[in-house]
């Protein structure tokens, strides 16, 4: 009897309390949503449409050919040098090495500022400097201005596009329509499609000259 009388009070219970369950489960889906807490982790942009925030820029970023000339390339370049590309060799992240980089390795022709003739020459750039647009070809011949190199041993050319120039099956240095439009005023390469070396490299140390006599 006391049995039967426990279940009934038990069923009674249950009946009482049942609207408020539903009611709480009701309102809960209303309840803001708050992320569950964990690492923070940050992706670098990969897509060529992307801004590429890393490596730092030098001073002087890519941007329309008259805002750039040969002097101020000069002044902001590490290296200057003509070579060919002889190995590529692309770096994935990992632990010890955060970002992603790609090492190419020249072979050099002839050299302005930093590298010997005759030796090999290796740089890194940053991936997403690769998928921008600063790419290599085994075999390709190129003057580069490079900046120097980032605390993380990181380059890329001077000015974007304009401080990176094809030399052709000659060994003449070629000038595309920015670099023209750059060099247009240069007493030396103004006018010129293409040119040798040694014309260039004269181009180049009178642009530095001048531009240390203007700043003392």
């Amino acid at each position: 009897m006391h049995g039967r009388s426990y279940l009934c009070l038990l069923a009674a219970v249950g009946l009482a309390i049942a609207p408020v369950i539903l009611r709480a489960q009701s309102d809960d889906s209303r309840a803001p949503r708050f992320p569950v807490s964990g690492p923070a982790t940050e992706t670098l942009p990969t897509s060529p449409s992307a801004p590429i925030p890393w490596p730092p820029r030098g001073p002087i970023a890519p941007g329309p050919a008259s805002e750039v000339d040969l002097s101020q390339m000069e002044k902001a370049a590490g290296m200057i040098f003509a070579g060919s590309v002889t190995q590529i060799v692309r770096h994935p992240g990992s632990n010890a090495q955060a970002l992603e980089t790609v090492t190419i390795t020249f072979r050099i022709e002839h050299s302005i500022r930093g590298g010997v003739p005759g030796n090999e020459l290796a740089i890194t750039q940053w991936i997403g400097t690769w998928l921008a647009g600063q790419r290599y070809r085994i075999g390709e011949r190129a003057l580069l201005f490079l900046y120097p190199p980032s605390t993380l041993g990181l380059t890329s050319c001077v000015g974007g596009a304009a401080g990176r120039f094809r030399i052709d099956p000659l060994g003449r240095i070629s000038f595309s329509a920015q670099q023209l439009s750059m060099l247009r005023k240069d007493p030396v390469l103004g006018g010129r499609s293409r040119v040798s070396f040694s014309d260039f490299a004269l181009a180049v140390q009178r642009a530095g000259s001048q531009r240390e006599s203007e700043e003392d």
